[in-house]
């Protein structure tokens, strides 16, 4: 348990007769990216709900940080940020004074210097001191991970974080998100983009129909499948012709 960031056993969730999630478990390593593939519905969100504290599991258990979701959740949230599907940003304020607020909540002592820096980094000085409610869909996406990074919390969850980015300011986030995992970061990722999980992480889970399916690093799933020959060349699988491929076979 020294080397892990987030445990989980067993871990059950229905919404009436809805069976989400059926016994999920897995582990993530300190400081790797962890990356959790599935289709749209299968349960992805409501894991991350449950690790963050926002949602309770019906039975099973799940460990962030050392501490127990369901009997330490004030512990849990010390420990982690989340940046969910949509951008939490308050329109009303500037992206500076987003980042400003979120930096005095964590009592930080020289927030201006913190949010200046964000800023810069995530390539929204320019920005800076017009209302959020002027951004585009990208820069609030930008802003939002922006405040999710204020606390340098060991433990930060992205869920599909670089939805509705173009091809640019996404490259700009997988950079960033290596950097948190080269510093010692753990970075907990679910993506609807294949490539993506590909090129950022250490480890993937893929989920189907409530239970983890398969799991590894990407070099242990292309194991699962034999490489095409192509005019004499082999061809390795990528990560969608595997998860298609493994998600086909559970749907016959």
């Amino acid at each position: 348990m020294k080397n892990t960031a987030i445990q989980v056993i067993g871990l059950q969730k229905s919404y009436r007769q809805l069976h989400v999630l059926k016994g999920v478990h897995f582990e993530v390593e300190k400081g790797s990216i962890f990356a959790l593939l599935g289709p749209n519905g299968s349960g992805k969100t409501t894991i991350v709900k449950i690790l963050t504290t926002l949602l309770k599991q019906d039975k099973g258990n799940a460990i962030v940080n050392g501490f127990d979701v369901a009997s330490s959740p004030n512990s849990v949230r010390q420990s982690i940020s989340l940046t969910g599907q949509f951008a939490a940003v308050d329109e009303i304020l500037t992206g500076r004074e987003n980042l400003v607020m979120i930096a005095r909540l964590w009592h930080l002592d020289n927030p201006h210097q913190v949010a200046d820096d964000l800023l810069k980094r995530l390539d929204l000085t320019d920005a800076a001191d017009r209302r959020a409610s002027t951004y585009s869909g990208g820069m609030r996406r930008r802003l939002d991970i922006a405040m999710s990074l204020v606390g340098k919390s060991p433990i930060i969850f992205l869920d599909e974080p670089t939805t509705g980015l173009d091809p640019e300011a996404r490259i700009e986030v997988w950079k960033m998100v290596k950097e948190l995992a080269d510093n010692g970061t753990t970075v907990f990722l679910t993506t609807q983009y294949l490539e993506e999980a590909e090129q950022l992480a250490d480890r993937i889970a893929i989920l189907h129909e409530g239970r983890i399916i398969v799991s590894g690093t990407l070099a242990e799933l292309k194991q699962l499948f034999p490489p095409a020959k192509v005019e004499y060349i082999e061809k390795q699988p990528t990560l969608e012709e595997i998860f298609l491929a493994i998600v086909g076979k559970k749907e016959k």
